[in-house]
């Protein structure tokens, strides 16, 4: 008897952000004081003068047809001189290809340049979409695993001991989801001049590129390494940037047969990304970066605040993060311990406990590809961050 559900699509996990999300948020509709750390979502609204651009297009009868699948053309001008003007990379417009959201963007990505067997370096930790969207492509990821020790980096050796020869494309992400990592020039360059000398495809998501913090800048290794020509693919997004989520317009940028043939997919998949939410990204990647600069300083802060009181937490171990918004702290020495009448013995057991007895909503490190640790974001209000983490430090310090 055939299964109800296609083998393919039943080998698909549940975002584990987006579950955590969602189950902190059914119990605050039932009355709990939960405090979610899970989802990598800004807590200030998008921009009004965005706002206003999305308004005034609904009104349009222009964008309440069909539009090109790749995306309004004025957009996609817009999306190629940013990047110039952010990463210094020049690109023609024709070169661009809108999509609803950066998820969209790395699916498509790795769904035109993968055939079956095709193997994939990716860093680990790594977001929970990279694997399911490299194995519904048909590859075959192969981790590289980092911890903090390095500050979660990949070098060059431990990519060319992971490298066979069925590795086709290396997936470079700087600033980091989960762990804040961010590569410094040096090594960007180091490790695309590997990957150039090897012939290697580079997919870089680069949706974290204006969150970065202290003396870390943001690198392109498309810039870096001219050398790998036409071998690069960025996707980004303003989800991040501009504190637009819940629009889903993001981009990829890549090759002209590359974005041709992930044209040609998103034509039969979804057609065009909602004209209305083009036109808001449109007025954000064409507005200056003000509103951009607001939120960061109140990420930087929101960092320092909850690295130092992480650090206080006996058993726990954070490094302090360089960009995205996000922590990623070691609980390894807490595993085993009793605490509340148990003894959770992995991380995802310990944050369950968490939840449950401090009514505090983490990721835990078995969703990122390394176990031990914790994802907490920090975009969420000053207050609301240091009331979660009091409870963090007040419960876990009860382990014995």
């Amino acid at each position: 008897m055939s299964s109800r559900i296609s083998a393919r699509i039943s080998a698909i996990s549940e975002s584990a952000t987006l579950a955590v999300d969602a189950k902190a948020k059914a119990m605050k509709a039932a009355g709990r004081p939960v405090i979610g750390f899970g989802a990598g979502e800004p807590d200030f609204p998008t921009p009004g003068y965005i706002v206003e651009a999305a308004v005034e297009a609904a009104r349009d009868p222009r964008f309440h047809k069909y539009t090109p699948a790749g995306g309004l053309p004025e957009l996609r001008q817009a999306i190629a001189d940013k990047t110039l003007r952010d990463s210094g990379y020049q690109v023609d417009a024709s070169r661009v290809l809108v999509t609803n959201g950066g998820k969209q963007a790395v699916y498509q990505a790795f769904a035109t340049l993968l055939d079956p067997g095709d193997e994939v370096l990716v860093v680990a930790p790594y977001w929970t979409t990279y694997p399911e969207a490299i194995k519904l492509a048909g590859g075959v990821q192969v981790d590289v695993v980092t911890d903090e020790t390095t500050g979660y980096l990949a070098s060059v050796e431990q990519l060319e001991a992971a490298r066979t020869e069925r590795t086709k494309v290396l997936l470079f992400v700087s600033p980091s989801n989960p762990t804040g990592a961010v590569y410094p020039r040096e090594q960007v360059e180091a490790i695309g001049r590997w990957a150039a000398e090897h012939g290697l495809w580079v997919v870089t998501d680069e949706i974290y590129e204006h969150l970065v913090y202290g003396g870390a800048e943001f690198t392109s290794i498309a810039t870096a390494v001219p050398e790998l020509g036409d071998r690069v693919v960025i996707v980004n997004g303003v989800a991040k940037t501009y504190a637009m989520t819940g629009w889903r317009v993001g981009w990829l940028i890549g090759p002209s047969d590359v974005v041709k043939a992930a044209t040609n997919l998103q034509s039969h998949a979804t057609s065009n990304v909602s004209n209305v939410a083009q036109v808001a990204a449109l007025a954000a990647v064409k507005g200056d970066l003000s509103a951009v600069e607001r939120m960061r300083e109140a990420f930087d802060r929101r960092r320092k605040t909850m690295v130092r009181m992480l650090n206080e937490i006996p058993g726990v171990l954070c490094p302090e993060p360089q960009g995205a918004f996000y922590v990623y702290p070691s609980v390894k020495a807490l595993l085993g311990k009793e605490l509340r009448g148990r003894r959770p013995q992995t991380s995802a057991e310990l944050a369950e406990l968490i939840l449950e007895e401090a009514e505090v909503a983490v990721v835990p490190g078995e969703a990122f590809g390394t176990p031990g640790y914790f994802r907490l974001s920090y975009a969420l209000g000053d207050d609301d961050l240091v009331e979660g983490v009091s409870r963090l430090q007040k419960l876990l310090s009860e382990a014995v």
